[in-house]
């Protein structure tokens, strides 16, 4: 029995490079999406008067 456990976890399928890849990518660009619609959003107390980073896009409503 010892022997068939070996034999089907020697064929057992991958996970594929590029679902790992897809995934990694995904993450990020939510990031980076999400950190532009938070610095878009209203500012939280305290942060009324703060200036919004270079790199972030105005975003007209």
């Amino acid at each position: 029995m010892h022997l068939l456990m070996e034999a089907a976890a020697a064929n057992a399928p991958h996970f594929p490079i590029s679902a790992t890849l897809l995934y990694v990518v995904g993450f990020i660009a939510a990031v980076s999406i999400g950190s532009i619609a938070w610095y878009n959003s209203k500012r939280p107390v305290g942060w009324e008067n703060k200036e919004r980073p270079d790199v972030v896009p105005k975003v007209e409503k």
